[in-house]
């Protein structure tokens, strides 16, 4: 089994037990087993279950990235393409919405070092919205890396929000807010082509 293999399935070992019984009280034990790896395999990977978390953060928001990549289409009116894009990304979400809030707060927990993941891959994200959007824009002064991140903060928050209140997703209440907040920002007429 090559080291890519073993990876994904630390990762996807990680991701069970985090699923199953939250973060705190799974052990290294509990993810080698999932992953049916050895012990030693775990730690050529990572030295701490916090770097395999925070491995993990990062695989599953690269993945999300794709996913509102994937229904970037600047033949479609904006509109349209922000419900598309929103509406792709929650279901996605929505898939594992127990793995989706464990990762939301688990993150945090880490301290520092979670923090600085998670901000490095809301960057990614914020700087996705900013480029689609400065492209889709004519004669409007381009928007601020700052202002997608305040964006990306704001719907991770309500997604936060909601998975408080059930373990499953609302998506098209997600995405109806979601939607809304991004054109208000993005008033529309800035934004059509």
């Amino acid at each position: 089994m090559s080291d890519t293999e073993h990876l994904q399935r630390l990762l996807q070992g990680m991701a069970h037990c985090v699923s199953t019984k939250g973060y705190s009280v799974t052990t290294i034990a509990d993810i080698v087993s999932e992953a049916a790896v050895s012990r030693r395999t775990f730690y050529e990977h990572f030295a701490t279950k916090a770097d395999c978390l925070m491995a993990l953060y990062e695989s599953v928001s690269s993945d999300a990235l794709l996913v509102l990549k994937s229904q970037v289409k600047p033949e479609i009116p904006w509109r349209d393409q922000v419900q598309d894009a929103l509406t792709a990304y929650f279901g996605w979400m929505a898939k594992n919405p127990v793995l989706m809030r464990a990762l939301f707060i688990d993150i945090l927990a880490l301290g520092a070092d979670g923090l600085k993941v998670r901000r490095r891959m809301h960057q990614e994200i914020a700087q996705f919205i900013s480029e689609t959007v400065n492209n889709a824009r004519l004669n409007a002064p381009p928007i601020s890396d700052d202002l997608s991140i305040a964006l990306v903060g704001g719907i991770h928050e309500l997604v936060l929000h909601q998975s408080e209140k059930s373990d499953v997703f609302n998506v098209a209440e997600l995405v109806k807010i979601s939607a809304d907040l991004v054109c208000r920002v993005f008033a529309e007429s800035d934004v059509e082509r």
